[in-house]
C-alpha cells in the first residue's frame, strides 16, 4: 500500500541541505556561534522581504510572542484580546507575561478571530489585540487596526502558520506594533530546530528587543533591564537564510495542492473559503466533518497520514481552564469536528490526488 505521509522533513528539507552542508564548512572555520554573521544577514533579509526596518530574530515562536509582549511594559494583570481557539502558545505568552488573556471566538468560515466580538470584550484594562493568522490565512487586519486605533490598543501579530500570506495585499508581521513568527520545522519557513523572529518598524521597540533577548545587555556584562537568554542560533539562522530564498516557491506549491483539494473533494466536507482579498499558504490544509475520527481512521487504514490542528481548545486543556468558566462553543465546535490533510512542500501533486480519491469514498 502506497504511505502518504502528513509530513516528511527529510524529503522536504532534500533540496535545501546540499547548500547547506556547503555553508557550514565555511561558517566552522568562522568560529563565531552566536549572534553572528548569519544571524544579523537572515535579520536583514527577512526584514527586506516584508519590507519592514527591523527583524530580531530569537530562540523560538513562543519568545518571540513572549517578548513582544513584555516589550510593551504593559501593567500586570492588563488584558489582551486572543482567538478562543488558538494553538496553546499564543496563551501561554500572555500568562508568562502577567497578563490577562480575554477570548474572543472565531470566524466559522475563517477560523480566525471573529473580528465583530472584538469591540465587546474591550474594556479599561484592555491593552492589546493579539490576532493569530490561522492555518496560513491572515486576518481581516484592516478592521482590527481600526479597532486599536479607536482604542489605543497595541497589537500583536502571531504569524507562526503565516509566513508570506496577506490581507489586501499587505503581508501578515506587517499591520501591527510587532510580527512574531515561528519557524519550527514543520512551518512553511521551517528551520532545522526550533527558531523564531520578530518583526517591526518602530526604532525604539527594535533596540529594546535586542537587549531583552540578549540577558538584558546591550554591552558584554552591562545589564540594563532584566532580560532573558532566547536568540537566533547561528546555524539556524544559515539554513533559514537558505530556505527564505525558496518561500515563495513553498507557498507556491502549497497553494497548488490546495486548489486541487478545493476543487475536488466532495463538498459533504467542509472546505477552507477563498477569497480574493486573501493570499492564503496553506501552512494547514483543513475539511471538517462530524465523523472527524472516524475519516482519520479510514484514511490511515488506507495510508494516509492526517493531524489535528487541534483536538483540545485552550479553554479546556487541564492546565488552562481556570481561567476561564465561559464557554467558548463555536471553538468547540471546530476543535471536535477539524482534519487536516497532507499538504507539505515534500507533498506531491499525485499523492494529493491519491487523498482526494481516498477522501471522496468515505
Amino acid at each position: 500500500m502506497q504511505q502518504i505521509a502528513y509530513e516528511n522533513l527529510n524529503k522536504l528539507n532534500e533540496t535545501f541541505i546540499p547548500v547547506f552542508e556547503e555553508k557550514l564548512q565555511r561558517f566552522f572555520k568562522k568560529g563565531w556561534y552566536i549572534l553572528g554573521e548569519e544571524v544579523k544577514c537572515f535579520e536583514e533579509e527577512f526584514a527586506q522581504y516584508h519590507s519592514v526596518k527591523h527583524c530580531i530574530g530569537v530562540a523560538n515562536g513562543l519568545d518571540a510572542l513572549i517578548l513582544g509582549i513584555r516589550v510593551f511594559d504593559f501593567p500586570q494583570g492588563s488584558e489582551i484580546i486572543v482567538p478562543s481557539n488558538t494553538y496553546i502558545a499564543t496563551i501561554l505568552a500572555i500568562i508568562q507575561c502577567g497578563m490577562k488573556p480575554v477570548l474572543v471566538e472565531p470566524d466559522i468560515e475563517t477560523y480566525n478571530i471573529d473580528v465583530n466580538l472584538i469591540e465587546g470584550k474591550v474594556t479599561k484594562n484592555t491593552v492589546a489585540i493579539l490576532p493569530v493568522h490561522l492555518y496560513g490565512k491572515s486576518c481581516q487586519m484592516d478592521i482590527i487596526v481600526n479597532l486599536a486605533e479607536k482604542y489605543n490598543l497595541k497589537i500583536i501579530e502571531d504569524c507562526a502558520q503565516a509566513h508570506g500570506a496577506t490581507y489586501q495585499n499587505k503581508l501578515t508581521g506587517t499591520w501591527g506594533e510587532i510580527g512574531a513568527f515561528s519557524m519550527y520545522p514543520t512551518k512553511n519557513l521551517g528551520a532545522l530546530g526550533d527558531a523564531g523572529a520578530m518583526l517591526t518598524n518602530n526604532d525604539t521597540l527594535a533596540a529594546k528587543l535586542k537587549v531583552l533577548r540578549n540577558y538584558g545587555s546591550e554591552k558584554k556584562y552591562h545589564n540594563q533591564c532584566i532580560g532573558v537568554n532566547s536568540r537566533l542560533d547561528e546555524i539556524q539562522a544559515l539554513f533559514l537564510r537558505i530556505k527564505l530564498k525558496s518561500l515563495d516557491i513553498i507557498n507556491a506549491h502549497k497553494r497548488l495542492l490546495a486548489n486541487i483539494y478545493i476543487e475536488n473533494i466532495d463538498k459533504k466536507f467542509i472546505l477552507p473559503k477563498k477569497d480574493s482579498n486573501y493570499k492564503d499558504v496553506y501552512h494547514i490544509f483543513n475539511v471538517r466533518t462530524e465523523r472527524r475520527d472516524e475519516l482519520k481512521q479510514y484514511l490511515f487504514q488506507h495510508g494516509i497520514s492526517t493531524e489535528i490542528h487541534y483536538p483540545i481548545p485552550p479553554h479546556k486543556q487541564e492546565g488552562y481552564k481556570h481561567f476561564w468558566a465561559a464557554s467558548f462553543p463555536v471553538s468547540e465546535k471546530i476543535h471536535e469536528t477539524t482534519l487536516s490533510l497532507p499538504i507539505s512542500f515534500a507533498t506531491t501533486v499525485g499523492e494529493v490526488n491519491k487523498v482526494v480519491e481516498v477522501v471522496n469514498k468515505f
